[in-house]
């Protein structure tokens, strides 16, 4: 359990630092590069599976839809939504409005499960979302914007709930591996689309150090820890180190010298922080229900694909 908690607060701090490392590259076509970022992260996440020797999977049709519905909505979708959603909104609007991933998590994430949502993890998910919205600055904005703006926190959550039922058959590889794949064309047609023909040029190699660190940190390395802890953890608990992204914009902001902490930057940290801590020191029974008992057959390998018989 504590592995996985700090997989997920990795995680979540690891993507907090693409924010100020996607400034190095704005003059660079947003959609295009994001289809470069997931281009590099698929390459390297398909050579670990490939080179783990994982356990063969046959994907039935329902795979495959939850596949190319995560990589539509959890990254091509996102990413369409948060670029139109600039254009109407401010930074704070939006990370005020996304900032409230952990809450939906916590309430949704149960449900997927058929079991009620914990009052004490809605509760540490209310503080997580709170402090994040204190980071954020409770921003501003069009009706227009906001509507954009929950569009990205659907489509951001669907990058979670949308692996849920993935997670137990092929893995945490896998599923990092392959709706990256799946996007890299989505988003080369909308940047073709809404970007035009110039958007295709290769970075310059300051752009291309970034897109460097976004694919294979940022997406490749975080993926994998994220989904890793979404599957041990559950959705509502990894939920709450969503709240961590703010913070780890932050830090990079602040280590690279690219700005300063301000109070309310302070205060959402701390907000956040001890949503994580509420949230992860569950008192009294389990709440996750008897389905994660361990030592059973299709019991997770280290990868997370399952070992029944089906499976390999």
């Amino acid at each position: 359990m504590k592995s996985a908690s700090i997989g997920a607060a990795s995680a979540m701090l690891l993507v907090g630092t693409s924010t100020a490392v996607s400034a190095t590259i704005a003059d660079y076509p947003v959609l295009a590069g994001q289809a470069l970022r997931y281009a590099l992260a698929a390459a390297i996440l398909l050579v670990v599976v490939r080179h783990q020797r994982l356990p063969r999977v046959r994907l039935t049709a329902r795979d495959l839809a939850l596949l190319a519905a995560l990589s539509a909505t959890g990254l091509a979708g996102f990413n369409l939504f948060l670029v139109a959603a600039t254009r109407h909104a401010g930074p704070a609007m939006i990370g005020t409005v996304v900032g409230a991933v952990p809450l939906v998590l916590a309430l949704l994430g149960p449900l997927m499960e058929r079991r009620r949502p914990a009052p004490h993890t809605v509760g540490a998910a209310l503080v997580v979302a709170l402090g994040a919205a204190v980071a954020a600055g409770l921003g501003s904005g069009s009706l227009e914007g906001l509507l954009l703006s929950l569009g990205a926190l659907v489509c951001e959550v669907a990058f979670s709930l949308l692996a849920i039922p993935l997670l137990p058959k092929i893995g945490p590889l896998r599923v990092a591996a392959y709706p990256a794949a799946l996007s890299v064309p989505l988003l080369l047609a909308a940047s073709l689309a809404l970007e035009g023909t110039d958007a295709l040029r290769l970075p310059a190699p300051g752009e291309a150090a970034a897109f460097i660190y976004l694919g294979a940190i940022v997406t490749a390395a975080a993926f994998f820890l994220w989904y890793d802890a979404l599957r041990r953890l559950g959705a509502d608990r990894a939920g709450l180190f969503a709240g961590l992204v703010p913070v780890g914009a932050l830090l990079t902001t602040v280590a690279l010298g690219l700005g300063s902490a301000g109070p309310a930057d302070v205060i959402g940290a701390l907000l956040v922080t001890a949503g994580v801590v509420i949230g992860l020191r569950r008192p009294g029974r389990d709440h996750r229900g008897p389905h994660r008992s361990r030592g059973a057959v299709g019991e997770p390998a280290a990868d997370g694909s399952s070992r029944s018989p089906q499976n390999a």
